[in-house]
């Protein structure tokens, strides 16, 4: 639970039973009916957040979730976990393994069905009823989540995809068993020769155990794939969350206690050892050392920290033991609010309704009204029961959705495929509407322009002195220190072919120095590594050198002895090689490029120019880029975000379009829409490229799909279409779809 500024209380709660997004709308009505509520419900993270008065005695928990159970679902209210309560199992984890079973069972008895009924060599005497005994359990048992959500439906006055599906398989099963038990499919001997005839006909001489088989069986192969995708929209939160420290050791009666996290209390004083994370946000008391913040703001440059700074939770201590004071705890904290920002976006974010579910709120109550009036008219005009109840089911059979059903789940598993060939990971079917109308990108600089990684890119020596000295002398003192820069100056250096210098010139007594940078004895001289501030006498050049570097964006590190500066060294995030040519193809796809960063504005603008983007937004915090993100949509543009640190995670889930790079935090790959597996920036090229193209099979397959209904049902309802034809007709564009699918696997 949380409250807002007004007072209100938010709580949420896990909602489980929902099959379509017509389920959370339904949900979001009956809870939005009771007075003093607010409430939303998400179908992608199966949430309902619902906003109250804490104060009125008549809005409570247990009345929300008792009004979930009267629509037909299940709520369950949020668990406090203790730090000694044992893990329990994610409920959502437990469903997608539930689904799965069911669809392996349901495969294993459905293939020998279709292979018997399609194949009539195989149709060995009594094979009918071999059939039978392999397609109750799938009937029943596996097509039971479809006949248990048709039955909710039914019970509210709705009708959906779920009701066509459980009346189809149920109508060509009771059809079956009236042909095997009363008709004369269940003689010895009896086989489907398959007589694509125009013409009314006796049903009750064949059975179409495969039809209601073989629906069930490819929708919960579709069920399956959704529900994998939709179980990574929480994992976002959870992997923002596991930043955090677990335990902190707080000092408490002049000694250090290694408490849980949840236990720190504001005011209270913990420590921070170099390589652990800063437990909560607060300020510190005592010590000095260099945080690696681009958890937060995706600085790639270490911020030194000593006495009276604020520090922010989840940062890392890369060096030097800190004393801080809590002054942020639990939900207050900026992890916490960035883990909201997620959760937020993710709710706003309007889950793409398939088409297939959109069509069925007009194609679902129109074909039962056909099949009834079909039942009516044959009866109505003496045609006899047999032939009357013939074309009713003949209409059940050819609507069901077993192509549209197929059309999403097909197309997304072959695209996924390739995508992943080229280095892509589609999450859903859902983030795929995006990439058609996408018409802004929003880049991240560090790790996704750049290589996220401290490079020595510059040396230079002042009058007079020895470049070598200058390389050798600061690699000596910077060799035992851990921080970025000096690792990058060392690595600079060994890399310029100087390891005797490094070697010959060790250095002794290395001391850090408060907001300045290290000193220590090198050749008997006092050699000091860091700002040029720390020199009394600084050579002209090199000041030139090191504001320039600064105004570009880079960092300047002098060295020198005897007081008086004798080098800078310049230190830089570098571009990646492809960054310039990926922005290009952006612009050529008629994108808007634009660079956001929590970056100082040089470094911001020199990137830019070096890649060819020409609007930039420097220095902001994570909130800040979901400004940005929310800004261009309210401008009515449809927006993607590149990023791959922590701090992107909350603008990668209010894009319209979120794309990760694969190397990135865990949290953005799981805030992401796409995941871009190899570092390339053209990978973003070819992740919106694909995603187009697969969705645009996908509308195909449904266009499809949906014709062959409205042209096989009027057939069906003449009575010219017998149900054994309508189901061979089915299989046939379902067969269609999964072609036309498989186009994507040639995509270039």
């Amino acid at each position: 639970m949380s409250t807002d500024v007004q007072g209100l209380t938010q709580l949420d709660l896990e909602i489980g039973g929902m099959t379509c997004a017509s389920c959370a709308n339904r949900i979001e009505r009956k809870l939005n009916k009771i007075d003093g509520v607010s409430a939303t419900v998400n179908y992608a993270t199966e949430k309902a957040s619902v906003s109250y008065d804490p104060t009125s005695t008549t809005l409570t928990p247990e009345l929300f979730v008792s009004t979930v159970e009267a629509a037909g679902y299940t709520a369950t209210l949020p668990v406090v976990e203790t730090p000694d309560a044992e893990p329990q199992p994610d409920r959502h984890d437990l469903e997608v393994a539930s689904l799965k079973q069911r669809l392996l069972v349901c495969l294993v008895l459905t293939v020998p069905v279709i292979a018997m009924a399609m194949v009539p060599p195989w149709q060995f005497t009594h094979w009918q009823w071999a059939s039978l005994t392999l397609a109750a359990p799938v009937v029943v048992w596996g097509a039971f989540p479809f006949h248990k959500a048709a039955w909710t439906n039914l019970r509210h006055g709705a009708a959906t995809m779920d009701t066509l599906v459980s009346m189809g398989v149920l109508a060509a099963f009771a059809w079956s068993l009236y042909a095997l038990f009363f008709g004369t499919a269940g003689e010895p001997g009896m086989t489907h020769e398959f007589e694509f005839t125009v013409a009314r006909g006796d049903g009750t001489m064949n059975i179409y155990l495969e039809a209601a088989a073989g629906v069930t069986t490819f929708l919960l192969a579709g069920r399956w794939f959704e529900k994998r995708a939709k179980r990574a929209s929480g994992a976002a939160l959870r992997a923002l969350m596991e930043l955090g420290a677990k335990d902190v050791a707080v000092l408490r009666n002049g000694a250090e206690t290694r408490i849980p996290v949840a236990e720190l209390r504001v005011g209270e004083s913990f420590v921070v050892r170099p390589g652990e994370r800063v437990a909560t946000d607060g300020t510190v008391l005592d010590g000095t050392s260099a945080l690696d913040t681009s958890t937060v703001t995706g600085e790639s440059v270490p911020r030194d920290v000593g006495p009276g700074d604020a520090v922010v939770g989840a940062c890392v201590n890369t060096h030097g033991r800190l004393v801080v004071r809590a002054d942020k705890v639990g939900a207050d904290t900026q992890l916490a609010q960035m883990a909201r920002l997620v959760e937020e976006a993710q709710t706003g974010k309007a889950e793409v309704q398939r088409l297939a579910d959109r069509i069925s709120g007009v194609f679902v109550p129109v074909v039962l009204v056909l099949a009834a009036a079909t039942l009516g008219f044959w009866l109505g005009n003496g045609a006899g029961p047999t032939a009357a109840f013939t074309a009713a089911v003949a209409v059940l059979i050819v609507a069901c959705p077993c192509a549209l059903g197929l059309a999403t789940p097909t197309a997304l598993m072959v695209g996924t495929g390739r995508a992943a060939q080229m280095g892509v990971l589609i999450k859903g079917p859902e983030v795929l509407e995006s990439t058609r109308r996408v018409d802004t990108v929003v880049l991240d600089k560090t790790g996704t322009l750049t290589t996220g990684v401290m490079t020595l890119v510059d040396v230079v020596a002042g009058p007079g002195e020895s470049l070598d000295d200058v390389r050798s002398r600061a690699a000596a003192v910077e060799a035992g220190s851990e921080h970025p820069i000096a690792a990058a100056v060392v690595a600079g250096v060994r890399e310029a072919g100087v390891e005797a210098g490094l070697t010959a010139s060790a250095a002794d007594g290395v001391t850090g120095i408060v907001g300045i940078g290290a000193r220590g004895t090198v050749d008997g001289l006092a050699v000091t590594v860091g700002r040029l501030s720390a020199f009394a006498h600084v050579p002209d050049a090199l000041a030139a050198t090191a504001s320039a570097a600064e105004a570009a964006g880079r960092t300047a590190v002098a060295v020198g002895w005897d007081d008086v500066a004798r080098g800078v060294l310049v230190v830089s995030d570098t571009v990646r090689p492809t960054a310039a040519r990926a922005v290009a193809d952006l612009k050529k796809m008629g994108l808007r490029p634009l660079l956001v960063t929590g970056d100082n504005d040089g470094a911001a603008r020199a990137v830019a120019s070096a890649v060819g983007i020409d609007e930039v937004v420097a220095g902001v915090m994570p909130s800040g880029k979901v400004d940005v993100v929310r800004r261009l949509q309210d401008e009515g543009r449809v927006v993607a975000m590149v990023g791959d640190g922590v701090n992107d995670g909350p603008a990668l889930a209010s894009a319209d379009l979120g794309l990760a790079m694969g190397a990135g935090s865990d949290v953005a790959v799981a805030a992401s829409d796409l995941t871009l597996v190899r570092d390339d920036p053209t990978a973003v090229v070819d992740a919106v490229r694909l995603s187009r193209r697969t969705l645009a099979t996908i509308r195909g397959n449904l266009f499809w799909a949906f014709a062959y209904n409205v042209a096989a049902l009027p057939l069906a309802a003449s009575g010219l279409l017998t149900p054994m034809i309508a189901g061979a007709a089915m299989a046939f564009s379902s067969v269609f779809v999964v072609a036309n699918s498989l186009r994507l696997r040639r995509f270039a």
